[in-house]
């Protein structure tokens, strides 16, 4: 793992917080508030980060990344029946306004930061690594270490995370957009998470989504 300075990442931060807090401005509490472009986009990717979860019964689930709480609109929507202790986590403070608004008079949870301050059975992150502004990549991937490592710690039962798919030959990426390659952070989270990894890169988006479970002992 590399190994940069608390205030580096500290910028690093403040930088995306601002990038999503004017887009929130700009926007409202939407899919283009949160950078995404539509609502069967954005509920597309919440599919397939919730394929992890066993909706049998009922579980807790932080969302880190939260925006204005979209993923409680979905689980609503698509799974009413199954009861989920929901807690929602984002760096922006006017994203956590902009959610609790929306979900006043509700026994539903929001936290501002960069971490959840309590373990769940299963964590999501839908998005929050793509926005790399203009981030040296090696501090930037120093952030999605920190991040997974967090995550796994958290998740009883598992995470799941998405990622932009690197472009194919001869295309480029658009300015301020962080790229990999799934084989990059499975990698990553088998060596150090002693985890157990899919992927899942067939849903037509040019991106992937990573679940990643603990081994069975």
């Amino acid at each position: 793992m590399t190994n940069l300075s608390s205030a580096s990442l500290d910028k690093a931060y403040r930088q995306v917080e601002r990038y999503y807090t004017q887009k929130l401005r700009r926007h409202g509490p939407s899919p283009l508030g949160v950078d995404w472009s539509c609502v069967p986009t954005q509920a597309l990717r919440f599919r397939k980060l919730l394929t992890l979860c066993d909706f049998r019964g009922p579980f807790a689930l932080n969302d880190l990344g939260c925006g204005y709480g979209a993923l409680l609109d979905y689980l609503g929507l698509y799974h009413p029946h199954t009861l989920v202790d929901y807690f929602g986590i984002d760096l922006s403070p006017a994203m956590i306004r902009s959610a609790r608004e929306r979900w006043a008079g509700q026994r539903i949870q929001f936290h501002q930061g960069t971490e959840s301050p309590r373990p769940a059975d299963y964590g999501i992150a839908s998005g929050i690594f793509n926005v790399m502004l203009d981030q040296p990549l090696p501090l930037w991937e120093q952030l999605i270490e920190t991040t997974l490592v967090h995550l796994r710690t958290t998740s009883r039962k598992g995470f799941a995370v998405n990622f932009v798919h690197l472009p194919a030959s001869g295309q480029k990426a658009r300015a301020g957009l962080y790229c990999t390659s799934p084989d990059r952070w499975a990698t990553f989270c088998e060596r150090h998470m002693s985890s157990r990894i899919r992927v899942i890169d067939d849903y037509g988006m040019g991106e992937f989504t990573l679940l990643v479970e603990p081994r069975s002992p």
